[in-house]
């Protein structure tokens, strides 16, 4: 598979890709729904023609493999909803197995984002939530990044190290929107508090609910793309499938 893998960068950076694989309580309530909307529509206004650019990170263990899949097919969902609100670069970061964590280059083109997460399967492992908000650091100082979409249903890592490093991505002002899929405690509580320090929005979608999370992904891909002013438009005229978004209010 080909790849643009990054260089390793130390104790709990994103590992390149061996081999030229890609490097690397209950359902949303109307008031989590529009929580979300609400902050996004708080955040800082993006300079007129700038590129957007959104990290895409998945947790991948063993357990995801459904979501994954769900994710592979909706991806395109979200360059699809920004086409006309200019260009959005996309870096699909995620982690699986034992210590393994990777992130692709910037990606333009749905098809080829497709193409990589089809490559990759779950692999049984602990979360490395940190790993991955790093390297949203890392990359946001390097290169700018509008916002962190991250997707996953757990966390068994030290939330204060996870805080500290949120914390890091906030005063970059970049917002970091958590997708949770089910209704683990433990992990709710640190995805809100990520959440809250970045500055960005949690809310929970039902496992295998594809509807529930396409509009999810294309609200965070319109604001990475045009800015609160975009996602106030998409809120607006939202109907059919993008109903979830028409509760954004």
């Amino acid at each position: 598979m080909s790849g643009e893998p990054i260089k390793p960068r130390g104790r709990g950076a994103v590992s390149p890709q061996a081999g030229g694989a890609v490097p690397q309580a209950g359902t949303s309530t109307s008031d989590d729904i529009a929580a979300f909307v609400a902050k996004a529509r708080a955040l800082s206004p993006h300079a007129p023609g700038a590129k957007g650019r959104l990290i895409f990170a998945l947790d991948a263990t063993m357990s995801r493999q459904p979501t994954w899949d769900m994710a592979c097919a909706l991806q395109a969902d979200m360059f699809r909803e920004t086409a006309a609100l200019g260009s959005l670069d996309i870096r699909l970061v995620y982690y699986r197995g034992f210590n393994e964590c990777r992130a692709t280059g910037w990606i333009s083109d749905s098809a080829r984002l497709a193409t990589l997460m089809s490559k990759i399967d779950c692999r049984g492992g602990d979360t490395q939530i940190g790993k991955v908000l790093s390297e949203a650091r890392r990359e946001a100082v390097a290169s700018g990044v509008r916002a962190v979409v991250f997707v996953g249903d757990a966390m068994e890592e030290q939330v204060d190290e996870l805080c500290a490093k949120a914390g890091e991505l906030g005063m970059l002002k970049v917002p970091v929107f958590v997708f949770q899929e089910g209704h683990d405690a433990v992990a709710e509580q640190a995805f809100r508090e990520i959440a809250r320090l970045t500055g960005g929005a949690w809310c929970r979608f039902d496992p295998g609910a594809a509807a529930q999370l396409r509009e999810l992904l294309r609200a965070a891909a319109t604001y990475a793309a045009g800015g609160r002013e975009a996602l106030l438009k998409l809120a607006k005229s939202a109907s059919g499938a993008a109903q979830l978004i028409g509760q954004m209010k």
